[in-house]
């Protein structure tokens, strides 16, 4: 794995922390790539034991993949392109959906070497989907093509861990059972 948004080589693996925490609470994770083609999902399942954890993934590089495969609407993708925050969150519900995972992670931006849709090299927006609700976050990230991805990736994992860790209530099975606890 390469560097995170700052240069910086990641302290442990974002890849096994995300693994490690899901298989604790018991919980999947889907995935939903555009400019990381793949790259997420190789990260993922180096990671022993992965198994039990992650469902797969979805890599929609072309933009009507991203409506057809991930059920991003067509409206959302022709009005705003498919570098948008809305889009990755969209991403990350879709693949979440489709795969049947309790997270969804997604990754769309622009890797280079040139300009999008008038959207600038190294504006990437990572977005994750889960339990609670989703949350994206905005990357601009500088240097090569081989960075951006790879910063992607590592910053992808951050969120999620985030995300996982805010939740920081039971496990879905659990949330299931507590109202009939009340009755």
């Amino acid at each position: 794995m390469g560097t995170d948004a700052n240069h910086e080589l990641p302290a442990g693996s974002p890849a096994a922390a995300a693994v490690h925490l899901l298989h604790e609470r018991g919980e999947t994770l889907a995935t939903v790539e555009s400019l990381t083609g793949g790259l997420l999902s190789a990260s993922i399942v180096e990671i022993a034991g992965v198994s039990g954890v992650y469902r797969g993934g979805l890599v929609t590089y072309a933009t009507e993949l991203k409506s057809q495969l991930a059920g991003v609407p067509e409206g959302l993708l022709a009005d705003r392109g498919p570098v948008d925050p809305d889009v990755a969150v969209a991403l990350a519900e879709g693949g979440r959906r489709r795969c049947g995972g309790d997270w969804g992670l997604a990754t769309t931006g622009v890797a280079g070497p040139k300009p999008q849709d008038g959207k600038p090299v190294g504006l990437v927006y990572v977005a994750v989907a889960g339990p609670i609700g989703s949350a994206v976050r905005q990357l601009d990230l500088d240097g090569g093509r081989e960075h951006i991805r790879s910063a992607a990736v590592i910053e992808g994992l951050r969120l999620l861990v985030e995300c996982i860790r805010a939740d920081g209530g039971p496990a879905p099975e659990d949330r299931r059972a507590a109202p009939e606890a009340g009755r």
